[in-house]
């Protein structure tokens, strides 16, 4: 009924789907004509991708660049969770548990980028395989992070008691 009321109200000569075409512009038209293709490639070079293998080379490479950000991050946590504490300690006002409190949100933020650090380490090797093992590697390296983080809470809840 709805092609019906538009086709008297533009004239029986012209239907709706010419009135459209009319008015595309012919950019407009040319991103429709390449979208389902580009949809196509995308989806075949994700599926491509996934779960391949990277040479041993490329994990040794990205194993290194991994652990050496992840001890970065570990040292700038340490730095950080040390003046967090310092800072604590010199304020006149901070009681015994204030001190408490900072110390172990700071042992946490340092457990929690070590666990971090391990984490994305674990993810580059896991790299170095493909398929269903690659799946279970990672599988491994999440379970590992969740534990991690975890224990991290625990301790800094502990603390607080």
């Amino acid at each position: 009924m709805a092609e019906n009321s538009c086709i008297h109200k533009i004239g029986p000569s012209i239907s709706c789907l010419e009135l459209e075409k009319r008015y595309l512009s012919n950019q407009e038209i040319d991103v429709q004509k390449l979208l389902l293709p580009m949809i196509g490639i995308f989806t075949t070079a994700l599926a491509c991708g996934c779960n391949s293998a990277k040479s041993p080379a490329a994990v040794a490479t990205d194993v290194a660049a991994a652990r050496q950000q992840a001890s970065t991050e570990v040292t700038d946590a340490r730095k950080d969770a040390a003046k967090n504490v310092d800072s604590a300690a010199a304020n006149a006002d901070a009681s015994s548990k204030d001190l408490n409190d900072v110390a172990a949100r700071a042992a946490y933020d340092v457990a929690v980028a070590q666990a971090d650090g391990d984490h994305n380490v674990a993810i580059q090797q896991c790299l170095a395989l493909t398929g269903a093992p690659q799946k279970s590697c990672k599988d491994r390296a999440d379970a590992g992070y969740d534990q991690a983080k975890i224990h991290a809470n625990v301790a800094r809840l502990s603390k607080l008691q």
